[in-house]
């Protein structure tokens, strides 16, 4: 095994969004053993590097649902924008679901998630908004934010109006010239849609990274928990799903973990990486 693929919520942090130890040193000792880590997330960068800093080594973020790939010092590798047309046509047609609706910038600190208000009584988003406030910009309506191609619309909200958004965006006569990737938590009766640059996907931009790397797919360990994580499962040689993982992901016949509060990602690592690569006796 030469790269592990590790998803982050509801995969490496537990329920209290924690990192917990067994996780942290299993990662430590496959990084000792001269295996590359990645981090593939649908966080933006700067929300996944207090994840990262947690771990101590040197790792690749490939953020956004794939849209970016940059190490955690800061150099991006590659990176696929959602052209600004595309982005108009995308809240235009989702005006029904404005509410929970943002853009996404690759931008140095300010502006980079614009939204058309910040609400303190929004039950479902305010205390992700409230930890991200320096990042966040205004702008009403929202489109008048689309300077630049974007990296990504977003869009969140409960679980049964999200999925009428998914439906509209689907059957959208422009539907070839985005992606859709899509997680859900049923327990909270909250998901999150984000519209990508149509190439992109987790899996998509694993691929181009393990090319880029030289690292075959059967060299490869992929772990998550949710509907962003199918592309990346179906790419990687290894594919295991969470015990917590969404019932979806456990209809392939793929390899299963512990659950993310029961350190389901350091019992993968050691079943599938560590005992592979432990010297010979």
């Amino acid at each position: 095994m030469r790269l592990i693929a590790l998803d982050i919520d509801g995969t490496l942090l537990d329920s209290r969004w924690q990192v917990s130890e067994a996780n942290r040193a299993a990662i430590a000792e496959a990084e000792r053993r001269g295996i590359e880590v990645a981090l593939v997330t649908g966080r933006r960068y700067d929300f996944a590097m207090p994840v990262a800093r947690q771990l101590h080594a040197p790792l690749t973020m490939i953020v956004n649902n794939g849209a970016l790939i940059r190490s955690n010092d800061g150099r991006t590798h590659l990176r696929h924008l959602l052209p600004l047309r595309t982005a108009e046509r995308v809240l235009n047609l989702t005006k029904p679901w404005r509410e929970g609706a943002a853009v996404i910038f690759d931008r140095p600190l300010e502006n980079q998630l614009m939204l058309e208000t910040l609400d303190p009584d929004d039950s479902l988003r305010y205390a992700y908004y409230s930890r991200n406030k320096e990042f966040i910009g205004l702008a009403n309506p929202l489109e008048t934010c689309l300077t630049e191609d974007p990296i990504q619309v977003m869009l969140s909200g409960k679980v049964a109006p999200m999925r009428d958004a998914e439906k509209a965006l689907r059957a959208a006569p422009f539907a070839g010239e985005f992606a859709l990737a899509v997680t859900c938590y049923e327990q909270r009766d909250f998901a999150m849609m984000d519209v990508l640059n149509p190439i992109c996907s987790k899996g998509a931009s694993l691929a181009e990274w393990a090319t880029l790397r030289g690292f075959a797919r059967e060299e490869i360990m992929a772990i998550g928990d949710n509907h962003n994580d199918l592309e990346m499962l179906t790419f990687a040689g290894i594919p295991v799903v969470m015990g917590n993982g969404v019932a979806e992901l456990k209809t392939f016949g793929w390899h299963e973990t512990a659950s993310n509060d029961e350190n389901g990602v350091a019992h993968a690592i050691e079943q599938f990486a560590l005992r592979e690569a432990a010297p010979c006796a």
